[in-house]
C-alpha cells in the first residue's frame, strides 16, 4: 500500500510507458490525496500525457480536483542556485585554488557536472518534505539517467568532502600565520550542502516515505534491464515493492499477429513472475489508442485499486 509513502518514483527502460503510468497513478492517488506529478526527464512528456501545457511552474491539472504537475527545468534551477550562492562558491575557490578572479568567474559560468541534476533532486525532495502535497510522483528519464539522478547525493557528498579537505588546508595555513581561524561563508555553505545531502539520502532510503515503481514491458531486453534496475535500487537502499507490466496482450487482442506475440509474452510473463516473485505485479493491457488526457488516464488508474 502507498498510504505512507510521500515520494514515489516511476522509472524504467525508455519507451515502456513511464509517463503514462506516472500520470495515471497521479490521477488515481489524487482521488484521496493532494498530488503532484513531477517530470525530471529532460525530454518532458507529461504535458503530452495530460494534454495541457505544464512547464516549470506548478500547474493545476484540468478536470481533476487535486492533481498538479510540474516539468523541472534543471538548468534554470542550477542558475538560480548559482545566483544565490555565487559569492560563497567564489570564496571557496578563491581560498582553495590558484585560479585568478577571471578564471573563477569562467568556471562558475560552466555548469558543474551533475550539480543541475542534484538541484533538480533537491527540488523533488523539498516538495515531498514540505507537506504542501501528500503525494509527490516523479516521472523519471530512462533507467540510466534515473539511476544517475538517485546516485547524485553520493557524488555530491564526495565533492563536498574534497572541498572540505581543501578548506581544511586553508584553515591550517590561516591558523599558522594568524594564530586563529574564523569560519566564513564558504564553510557555512559546505555545512549546509552536507545537511542537504544527508536529508535527501535519508528520505530516499526511508522505506515508509519513499517508493520506486519500475515499469517494464514483456520483452527479454526490458526484463533484463528491469532486473538490473531493481538490484541497483536494493544496493541504494531504496524500497521497490511494486512492478508494472505494461502493454500486456489479452484475449481481446485477436488475430495471427497477436497470437504469436501473446505466446511470446506468456513466456516472458512466467519469467517475470519468477524473477520478481516478491513484488506486487500490476498488469496494464495494450490499448488500441494512445492513452492521453485525464479521461483516458482514468481507465488506467482503475488498475491501481489496492495500491
Amino acid at each position: 500500500m502507498l498510504e505512507t509513502q510521500t515520494l514515489i518514483f516511476v522509472g524504467g527502460k525508455g519507451g515502456v510507458g513511464k509517463t503514462t503510468v506516472a500520470c495515471s497513478l497521479g490521477v488515481f492517488l489524487s482521488n484521496r490525496f493532494k498530488t503532484l506529478v513531477i517530470s525530471t526527464d529532460p525530454a518532458h512528456s507529461v504535458s503530452d500525457s495530460l494534454m495541457q501545457p505544464i512547464g516549470d511552474a506548478i500547474t493545476k491539472v484540468n478536470h481533476t480536483s487535486q492533481l498538479f504537475a510540474l516539468e523541472i527545468n534543471a538548468e534554470k534551477i542550477y542558475r538560480e542556485f548559482l545566483a544565490e550562492h555565487r559569492a560563497k562558491l567564489k570564496r571557496i575557490m578563491d581560498t582553495t585554488t590558484n585560479l585568478d578572479e577571471e578564471d573563477i568567474d569562467m568556471m562558475l559560468e560552466t555548469t558543474i557536472p551533475g550539480l543541475d541534476e542534484v538541484m533538480g533532486l533537491k527540488v523533488v525532495t523539498d516538495y515531498a518534505a514540505q507537506g504542501n502535497f501528500e503525494k509527490v510522483i516523479v516521472d523519471t528519464a530512462p533507467t540510466g539517467h534515473a539511476l544517475r539522478l538517485l546516485s547524485m547525493p553520493h557524488l555530491l557528498d564526495d565533492w563536498i568532502k574534497v572541498m572540505a579537505k581543501l578548506r581544511w588546508k586553508y584553515r591550517e595555513v590561516m591558523t599558522t600565520f594568524k594564530g586563529f581561524y574564523e569560519p566564513d561563508s564558504g564553510d557555512d555553505f559546505l555545512v549546509d550542502m552536507k545537511k542537504t545531502v544527508k536529508r535527501i539520502e535519508s528520505l530516499l532510503r526511508n522505506k515508509t516515505a519513499c517508493e520506486f515503481i519500475p515499469v517494464t514491458i514483456l520483452t527479454e531486453m526490458a526484463l533484463a534491464e528491469t532486473e538490473r534496475l531493481i538490484q541497483t535500487l536494493l544496493d541504494y537502499g531504496i524500497s521497490a515493492q511494486y512492478l508494472i507490466l505494461n502493454q500486456v496482450l489479452t484475449d481481446q487482442h485477436d488475430g495471427a499477429f497477436f497470437q504469436k506475440r501473446k505466446a511470446e509474452q506468456t513466456k516472458f510473463k512466467a519469467k517475470a513472475q519468477t524473477a520478481f516473485a516478491t513484488f506486487n505485479i500490476i498488469e496494464i493491457p495494450l490499448y488500441a489508442e494512445e492513452v492521453k488526457g485525464v479521461e483516458a488516464l482514468k481507465k488506467v488508474a482503475i488498475l491501481f485499486q489496492g495500491v
